[in-house]
């Protein structure tokens, strides 16, 4: 096997194999493509491979750096991670449309020019889609139709950016672009959208909760973590993205502590998630993009993790709302215990993978002077511990006795658990594993005292906070219910607007047709009345009348003439 050869290859070659395959073939088919493709990116070093020429264009389909390589580990870990979690599917497209996509993931993070990258990045929505509809209910077309059409719309958004970029006279290739005109903002737009930045998040919390267990566990990997490689390498110390990223760490928190759905949830968290990403991406300093890319690292395995742990629940018992769950620990004890590390992984506890990369954001936001953000990071640190580190596992396992008695999840997906529960508590304890691999060197030491200190100081607190609450009967509790969120603008706003719009008009054309046709049926009254067979001017006209009339017309001819010809001559 070519050491240059593109990992996303392995993916789609491997998609085209497994097609037609069955059982165990098919099984070993998919977790080889994994594991040759973390091969690629082990063995290729830093350079440009693949590189073709289209027309006056030159595609670079294979980029590797240090950023590159550290998504390419991330992704490939996680599709072994998730391929192993659905190993007993048997749904031939789901299975298919889950190696594509993360092959069209690591197409786009190897991707050296914007043109490949655009491929790639139609090639993730169009093979994620089918993840959503492999539920085969009518919410879950409905929602991957919506989604859908949003992503496309981001793919269109990049590929009008992409196009102006190259007419102002730049370069192709896919590395720093920066917010210098109408172009890099479409771009920005573009990977907006798929990032989940504040009012175009929707989608994400739409169509992931809607997905198969196994789907949404690919869905969390992939799309949102190639926005945030996106972002990291175009528009690295943009500050605007400070502010946005703040905004997306907050903003998820309080839908977040009132939903029901548990996986809807986790879908907010993910948000939640990736403002921190996006601030550092922000800031822009060596330190400050450690910490996003290596958050993004962390944030697919513990989120894999949650989302896995919810999955499981929802498997084997065919519920996900917090009201209709609890005591679950009785009989799925495993998936409990690795749902916790999960939380605690997430939540940023000392010794777990959280701890060791966010506390590089909000490092970064300190020493850059970014104090108010910092303010809103912490306060979103408090707020993810909430939602995600207490309430996930506390209202599916502990919350009170549903009654539920059901089996432990199956042995391949406690086996995909373990594997991300592993790496959780190993990244936690030897930080190092993970930061060999980031793009900077700057000998960041997570493990500060005083940094240890406020940390365990802000979940006490946190934690104390929810007891109080829960035990007043403050904390919102888990109801059936529909929440409120920007897609209400477009779901139900905007519809609701267009039809009344479309009603006044249609009453509008109504009544106009009507007053032309009554002039229209007036006129042809006048004409009858007039040029009819017994109409006014059917009349036989005797001879003088007609001399009358002709001198007449000829008189007042000849008195316009001298009044013109008498004013002519003033």
């Amino acid at each position: 096997m070519p050491e240059s050869l593109p990992p996303f290859l392995i993916f789609y070659v491997v998609a085209l194999l497994a097609l037609p395959a069955r059982g165990i073939l098919r099984t070993v088919l998919m977790l080889s493509a994994p594991v040759l493709g973390a091969w690629c990116v082990w063995q290729t070093p830093e350079g440009s491979y693949g590189v073709l020429q289209v027309l006056q264009f030159e595609l670079t389909l294979h980029r590797v750096d240090r950023l590159a390589t550290l998504f390419g580990y991330l992704f490939n870990l996680a599709a072994f991670i998730a391929f192993v979690y659905a190993l007993h599917v048997r749904d031939r497209v789901q299975q298919t449309a889950s190696i594509l996509y993360a092959g069209s993931a690591l197409g786009a993070v190897y991707a050296g020019d914007l043109i490949t990258l655009f491929v790639f990045w139609e090639m993730l929505a169009l093979t994620s889609v089918f993840l959503v509809w492999a539920r085969r209910t009518d919410r879950a077309y409905r929602s991957g139709m919506r989604y859908l059409i949003i992503q496309v719309l981001s793919g269109l958004l990049l590929l009008g950016g992409v196009i102006a970029y190259a007419a102002d006279g730049n370069s192709l290739s896919f590395d720093y672009i920066g917010l210098e005109g109408f172009a890099s903002w479409l771009i920005l737009l573009a990977f907006g959208i798929k990032c989940a930045f504040p009012f175009m998040h929707n989608w994400l919390t739409d169509a992931y909760p809607e997905s198969t267990p196994t789907g949404t566990v690919f869905l969390s990997a992939f799309t949102t973590k190639v926005a945030v490689y996106a972002l990291a390498r175009a528009f690295p110390g943009t500050e605007l993205l400070v502010y946005v990223g703040a905004t997306m760490a907050t903003f998820p928190i309080f839908f977040a502590v009132i939903e029901n759905d548990l996986r809807r949830v986790l879908a907010y968290s993910l948000i939640n998630q990736v403002g921190f990403m996006v601030v550092g991406i922000g800031i822009g300093t060596a330190l400050a993009i450690n910490g996003a890319v290596s958050h993004a690292f962390n944030d697919v395995i513990f989120k894999g993790l949650l989302f896995m742990s919810m999955g499981a629940v929802l498997y084997r018992t065919g519920k996900i709302n917090g009201s209709e769950l609890g005591g679950l620990y009785k009989t799925m004890p495993k998936t409990t215990v690795l749902c916790i590390v999960g939380a605690a992984s997430i939540s940023a506890f000392p010794l777990f993978s959280g701890f060791v990369s966010k506390s590089m954001v909000m490092s970064a936001a300190l020493a850059n002077d970014f104090h108010i953000v910092w303010l809103l990071l912490l306060f979103a640190s408090a707020g993810v511990f909430h939602h995600a580190g207490i309430k996930i596992p506390y209202f599916a396992f502990f919350a009170h006795d549903s009654g539920i008695r059901t089996q432990e999840a199956p042995t391949n997906m406690l086996v995909a658990m373990s594997l991300a529960a592993a790496l959780c508590i190993t990244i936690g304890v030897f930080p190092d594993f993970l930061y060999r691999l980031l793009p900077y060197d700057t000998g960041y030491n997570p493990y500060d005292a005083t940094h240890v200190l406020a940390q365990t100081q802000l979940l006490f607190f946190s934690a104390l906070a929810f007891v109080w609450l829960n035990l007043r009967g403050m904390y919102p509790p888990e109801l059936p219910s529909t929440n409120l969120d920007a897609d209400w603008l477009y779901r139900r706003l905007a519809p609701s607007v267009i039809g009344h719009t479309a009603s006044m008009v249609a009453r509008w054309d109504a009544g106009m047709r009507s007053s032309g046709r009554l002039v229209l049926v007036r006129a042809a009254q006048l004409v009858n009345r007039h040029h009819s067979p017994g109409g006014f001017l059917a009349r036989t006209w005797s001879t003088g009348s007609a001399v009358f009339w002709v001198v007449a017309i000829l008189a007042v001819y000849l008195l316009l003439f001298a009044v013109g010809d008498g004013m002519a001559l003033r």
